[in-house]
């Protein structure tokens, strides 16, 4: 059974989602840059969850959900990846040299 467009996404899950990516752009965007590095790390954080969850995902019965799921991991990976190398950059950025 295929499921139609509007039986998968509801409005609501639309607009709590474009809701939720204007918020956290908005808050992202203030963040001064003396907090940037240790909320990087709070992030990085919170990838690391996002990417068992996503294991998770890819380790499930259906095919799409391990479809999704693997393109999650796939990811959460970049992310957490490049998150430690930005982390690192910042922070060697701040290091005395000498």
């Amino acid at each position: 059974m295929i499921a139609t467009i509007s039986e998968m996404f509801s409005f609501h899950q639309v607009y709590v989602f474009l809701l939720a990516a204007f918020l956290g752009y908005q808050v992202i965007s203030r963040v001064p840059p003396l907090l940037h590095t240790p909320l990087m790390s709070a992030t990085n954080a919170i990838s690391g969850i996002s990417l068992i969850g996503s294991i998770v995902a890819a380790g499930s019965e259906s095919p799409i959900s391990q479809i999704l799921g693997c393109f999650a991991v796939i990811c959460a990976t970049i992310n957490v990846v490049g998150g430690f190398l930005i982390t690192e950059r910042m922070l060697k950025m701040f290091k005395k040299k000498g």
